[in-house]
């Protein structure tokens, strides 16, 4: 069920994008003939007096449908409501519309989680560490580690509760390079022994074992005094969100080597949303609100097929005072298509041939 509970999130968020889409256009009167949640084949449809309304068997994505391009349409082409004879600040609009939804959208969510769960104030605190991600490619990933691991004994040591637990973790590994290190965990309600060796990424650099700690034990969750302080930790969390992420998307750039292996697919996504869903189904709604700032930031990058890609075509246009030729636009949309297809589907398999389930069938 969480695994189905995560896709529907994921499902929730295309469907805010695209609906942000839609709307911006509809709001200005602009014609709209397609309203798509997914690709390739139609699973169901419903034709409405303008627009189809589809869902579509590859659930990767999802658009928004012009009849500026359909040659079956027969709407003149050069009735003002086809959304390219509108100005250059209406078509921003509708392509900004979605990136702006998801923003919101993950505001909102914070806002949903604060009122209806609580606010988070603590920790019921319990002995050991918790391990909420197990990075690719990494000695904890090769040693056997999973997201939902508590390491409870280091060298047969036990470890306390809280950041002292932490603190002593981390001394341990950072002072064990290219040593083994002994642990012993607890994996639902097994106990497990494994062996990590932790690797230093360059000379005179803290060896790490390539996992996020986190205190072992349940938030304790509190009752907010008014809505304004729901309101108000909403938007600090939605700040701080935002900035993560953005810092994400910027390593990438500035440090790619290290943070590629790190990049995942829907399949990477889902797993580890499910994860997140089996330790706690709370903590879907931060899921869905980081998920959801994701892909708005990916979306206005200006890469080729994306809405930042189209804006950039705009904000030329604005300055030259006609568009760049149509061949042109499309020849770069098209190349972008493919080539964010195939890195989809190379991570894809990449994170499918990676799942647990997988690797435990081949041993």
């Amino acid at each position: 069920m969480s695994v189905l509970a995560v896709i529907g999130v994921l499902a929730l968020l295309i469907f805010v994008h695209e609906l942000g889409h839609f709307m911006a256009a509809r709001l200005q009167g602009i014609h709209v003939n397609r309203f798509s949640i997914g690709f390739g084949p139609i699973l169901w449809s419903y034709d409405g007096p303008e627009t189809e309304y589809a869902l579509r068997a590859v659930p990767l994505g999802g658009f928004v449908g012009f009849p500026d391009d359909d040659p079956e349409s027969d709407i003149p082409p050069e009735d003002p409501n086809l959304l390219r004879n509108r100005p250059v600040w209406d078509r921003a609009i509708v392509i900004s519309a979605g990136v702006i939804a998801n923003m919101i959208f993950a505001y909102l969510v914070f806002v949903l989680q604060f009122g209806s769960v609580g606010i988070p104030d603590g920790f019921d605190l319990e002995p050991g560490i918790f391990i909420p991600r197990v990075f690719a490619d990494t000695p904890a990933k090769v040693a056997g580690l999973e997201p939902g691991d508590i390491i409870l004994a280091i060298d047969g040591e036990p470890l306390d509760e809280g950041i002292t637990a932490q603190q002593s973790l981390i001394k341990v590994i950072e002072s064990s390079a290219d040593e083994p290190v002994n642990l012993t965990l607890q994996r639902a309600e097994e106990a497990v022994n494994i062996s990590v060796t932790p690797k230093a990424s360059k000379p005179g650099e803290k060896a790490v074992i390539g996992v996020e700690l986190q205190p072992n034990g349940t938030v304790v969750y509190r009752r907010a005094k008014s809505p304004v302080e729901v309101v108000t930790l909403a938007a600090s969390a939605f700040q701080d969100s935002t900035v993560r992420v953005a810092q994400g998307m910027a390593s990438l750039v500035t440090d790619f080597s290290s943070i590629a292996g790190q990049v995942g697919s829907p399949v990477k996504i889902v797993e580890q949303g499910a994860g997140l869903a089996n330790q706690d189904g709370r903590s879907l709604f931060p899921f869905a609100a980081i998920i959801s700032i994701n892909l708005a930031i990916i979306n206005i990058l200006p890469l080729p097929a994306l809405d930042g890609g189209q804006l950039a075509f705009l904000l030329i246009e604005a300055v030259r005072g006609k568009p760049l030729p149509m061949r042109f636009q499309e020849s770069v949309m098209q190349t972008g298509i493919f080539l964010l297809l195939g890195l989809g589907i190379f991570l894809i398999i990449r994170d499918t041939t990676q799942l647990e389930v997988l690797q435990n069938l081949r041993q």
